[in-house]
């Protein structure tokens, strides 16, 4: 396994930094957002528009019930779909780009953590308003967009609408994903699916829908993010928290439930799956960064210990 340290080298963003509370880089790209599937990837051509609602393996359109997802994922789904409108406001213009990382959009052109994507079938787990989905597209691949939230899914059909672009859009939780086994050759998500999320459900599940070699690649908040977060002032200082064995479950407050494993845990559930581990990036923010997720004290704490994370790992 390699591990190694992300830095940018591109002009930040200028607009003032907007503070959220939470743990993580919470609520940033939930399953949500970092939107949702048919039966295999997308054969629409270019310039197809995409249904907002699940297609089955036989191009049924059917909304999936409350009672097939877990607890936690119904909690997800009605807290994305009262905050979705907010969150766009909020963020849509940070991460309009698409094909940018995490929570101070590193570009993908300098990370390469996915590489070319001409010509595959890629599946988006929580793809918001599709930037990432979109953006993959517009570079030749085949792209399914998977999210919870109906809400963040209605934001993520106008844009696919309005560019023109093929995305098919598919409304699921990534525990359950309604698609055949082996249909993608990349399964990828910029914080989204992974952060509300159970490990134990959704990788197995990715392991199922991928190819033979095929790459999963996902960033999220690291170990290290949630022991050294202060409940009480809602930030980071140099001090650790919280336990960090037995790392798993944090139920917010607000209404969403998010989940994170220790780094030796990430790895025994990834080989347990049959995934290679081939990268583990730990993000720096570079001097001048700024972030609609993370205010300037954050990024400070960022720059001196990893708050955010790349995981690439690969199915044997």
């Amino acid at each position: 396994m390699q591990t190694r340290r992300a830095t940018s080298s591109a002009s930040p963003d200028h607009r003032p930094p907007v503070v959220r509370s939470g743990v993580h880089p919470r609520h940033r790209r939930a399953s949500s957002g970092p939107a949702a599937s048919t039966s295999a990837p997308s054969s629409a051509g270019n310039g197809a528009t995409s249904c907002s609602v699940p297609v089955s393996t036989r191009g049924e359109r059917t909304l999936p019930a409350v009672s097939d997802l877990t607890d936690h994922a119904r909690r997800n789904r009605e807290f994305w779909d009262r905050q979705s409108d907010w969150y766009h406001e909020q963020n849509a213009d940070f991460i309009a780009e698409g094909r940018a990382w995490g929570l101070w959009q590193i570009p993908e052109d300098e990370l390469d953590v996915l590489g070319d994507m001409a010509g595959k079938d890629v599946l988006e787990l929580g793809c918001g308003a599709a930037e990432w989905s979109r953006a993959l597209a517009r570079r030749g691949a085949r792209v399914t967009g998977l999210d919870n939230s109906e809400a963040r899914l209605a934001h993520a059909l106008r844009a696919v609408d309005e560019e023109g672009v093929a995305v098919t859009l598919l409304h699921a939780s990534a525990e359950s994903i309604p698609l055949a086994d082996g249909s993608f050759d990349v399964v990828m998500a910029d914080w989204g699916a992974p952060t509300f999320a159970d490990p134990y459900l959704f990788v197995p599940e990715v392991a199922r829908v991928m190819r033979s070699v095929g790459l999963f690649a996902f960033s999220g908040a690291t170990a290290l993010a949630w022991v050294g977060w202060d409940e009480p002032t809602d930030g980071w200082d140099g001090r650790l928290h919280r336990d960090y064995f037995g790392m798993h479950r944090w139920d917010d407050p607000d209404g969403a439930v998010e989940f994170n494993l220790p780094t030796g845990e990430w790895i025994r559930l990834f080989r347990a799956n049959g995934f290679e581990i081939e990268d583990l990036i730990e993000v720096q923010p570079p001097e001048g960064a700024t972030s609609t997720y993370r205010d300037e004290a954050a990024t400070a704490w960022a720059r001196r210990w990893p708050m955010e994370q790349i995981w690439k790992v690969r199915k044997r």
